[in-house]
């Protein structure tokens, strides 16, 4: 493995929160088979940022993307995230890792969800 998408996701007490982003993880495994996806979590759940990103070191990785599963950049992304990835970045020198946007910046999601939400309206719900 040299190649790992991290799905990164604030993560909450309850359990069932996760889903999905384990359906997520789910589903990019299998359009991408040659990436290793794995989810991980800001607070609450495991595994964290950094754990996510030592196994992935630990199993080979040269390259890590951290794709945040969040709908818009708070505190967490501006503040919070940069200074998790300076210190895994200081950790593991020589590593690779790109930041993705955040989901609500995307327009293929924004297009994906508004289509979705027409349908609902169209449908009558």
């Amino acid at each position: 493995m040299t190649t790992v998408l991290i799905l990164f996701a604030h993560g909450a007490r309850d359990p069932a929160w996760r889903a999905p982003v384990d359906a997520l993880a789910r589903r990019l495994r299998a359009s991408l088979p040659q990436v290793e996806v794995v989810p991980a979590f800001l607070e609450s759940m495991p595994p964290t940022l950094d754990d996510a990103v030592a196994t992935a070191v630990g199993a080979g990785a040269t390259r890590i993307a951290v794709a945040p599963v969040f709908w818009a950049q708070g505190g967490h992304l501006k503040r919070d995230v940069p200074a998790l990835l300076a210190r895994v970045c200081a950790v593991h020198p020589g590593l690779r890792i790109d930041l993705w946007p955040v989901l609500g910046e995307r327009d293929a999601v924004l297009d994906a969800i508004a289509a979705d939400y027409r349908g609902l309206w169209t449908a009558g719900r």
